[in-house]
This record gives structure tokens, sequence and C-alpha cells, in this order.
């Protein structure tokens, strides 16, 4: 398989070492394009079918430019969005929400982690809504002074949070992910 970029290695790594993705998992790609992640993810959780024997899974990705998703030129912070996908989910919780999103990159250190934050804390909320207990949430991150608080918030739903820096992650790149696991839940009601 010819993959779209060199960011899949960072998934193939993350669900090589941590187990994340399985066949028959429905998974949310938040942030999707170019479509590396939605192309590992496709093959892991067999939604192309290929693995015979082997469960089905679904894979649902949205990112506002064009690239391999089902739900193109839509910007997942979007309320309009969300609810698109939470209609395409037709109630179906997932099993895991894997986020690769990052902001356009404005050259101001704190305005770029501002708003790298405002977009992991956009996907820990939908999460929340949508994955089912047990289920997982990865998230890339920059490094910054807000980790520590942003991993304290997972912790309130996920039992395992941590934080992951792939070998095929740039050693000088401040880029790292937030795992969490064990979804807890939330009561509904």
């Amino acid at each position: 398989m010819q993959l779209r970029c060199r960011s899949a290695f960072k998934l193939i790594e993350i669900d090589d070492r941590y187990k994340i993705l399985s066949p028959g998992d429905i998974v949310v790609d938040c942030g999707a394009a170019p479509g590396s992640w939605t192309q590992v993810a496709v093959k892991r959780v067999n939604a192309d079918g290929k693995m015979e024997g082997d469960p089905k899974g679904k894979v649902v990705a949205i990112d506002k430019q064009h690239g391999a998703k089902i739900f193109g030129n839509m910007d997942f912070t979007a309320p309009s969005s969300q609810q698109a996908l939470l209609e395409h989910l037709q109630g179906e919780q997932v099993h895991a929400v894997i986020s690769d999103m990052a902001p356009k990159a404005s050259g101001v250190r704190d305005l770029d982690n501002e708003n790298m934050v405002k977009l992991c804390y956009s996907a820990l909320r939908f999460a929340v809504q949508i994955t089912r207990t047990e289920g997982v949430l990865l998230m890339k991150m920059w490094q910054c002074g807000e980790t520590k608080q942003l991993e304290s918030d997972m912790s309130r739903f996920y039992d395992n949070v941590r934080l992951v820096k792939p070998k095929s992650s740039r050693a000088d790149s401040t880029e790292i992910f937030l795992l969490g696991r064990g979804f807890k839940g939330l009561e509904r009601k």
C-alpha cells in the first residue's frame, strides 16, 4: 500500500505498540487530510473487508481540506460538521477517535500553541460524546505549557492517559501524542 504521507508511520507505530485499532472497530478520524491515518485505520479495522474471516469495521473521516475522506471540505471544529458526523453514525458508539489535526502555523508560538490546544479540546469534547466504554482517544499535541492540564482533563474520562512520542516523529519536534485508553463513559440523564 502506498501511503499518502509519512505521518502514517506514527499511527502504525502507536497502534503496533498499544493495540488501539482492531478488525471490526468503528473509528472517527478528525482532521484527516491528506488521508494517511485514514488509510492505516481502514486496513487495521478491516473497513475494506480484505481480511476474510475478520469482522469488518468502519472509518469515518473529516477535514477542511480535500483528500481521502468521507466528509470532505468540512471543519471538524464546526458544530454543524460534528452534527453531520453524529447523524452519519446513527447512534453507533465508536471504538476510537484519532486526530492528527494541527492548526495552520502563524509563526507566533503562543498563538499556534493556543490554537493547537483548542483543536485538542474540540476532539476531546466530541470523543466523550461518541466513544463506547473502554474506547480510545489518540490526538496530536505540541509540547507546551498546557500539555499537563490537557492530560489531567483527559484523565477524568479515560482510565489510562499517556504522552507518546513515536520514533517516527522527528527528535527535534515538539509534536507528541496524547493517548487515552479505557473510556469511562458518561452518565446520561
